[in-house]
């Protein structure tokens, strides 16, 4: 999951990781990647740059031979909601986590 910490949704300012974005990562027999993942709102502008950085992030792991295809997938169950993110990225966007919040 370390490359794909450097995907930053160009909204927020935080990586897709910490914002609780990635819900699996799948490595097949053959090497092949498919990332399932969410967005914040259905309605996102920016899906098609987040994909695009995603496989950039991972093109080195490519170059290296240590994975082959990458798929992004975008799924919508479940929704995303800020309980998500980590507490990184809560104190970045200045999230306050009441008692409730807490994990």
């Amino acid at each position: 999951m370390g490359e794909l910490e450097q995907v930053i949704d160009p909204e927020l300012g935080v990586d897709i990781v910490n914002l609780g974005l990635v819900y699996e990562i799948h490595v097949d027999e053959q090497s092949n990647v498919k990332v399932e993942m969410t967005l914040t709102s259905m309605g996102c502008p920016l899906a098609g740059t987040i994909v695009s950085d995603i496989k950039k992030a991972l093109s080195d792991l490519q170059e290296f031979g240590e994975i082959n295809d990458v798929d992004v997938e975008i799924v919508w169950n479940p929704p995303w909601d800020k309980s998500m993110m980590s507490r990184y990225a809560k104190i970045a966007l200045g999230i306050h986590e009441g008692p409730e919040d807490q994990k």
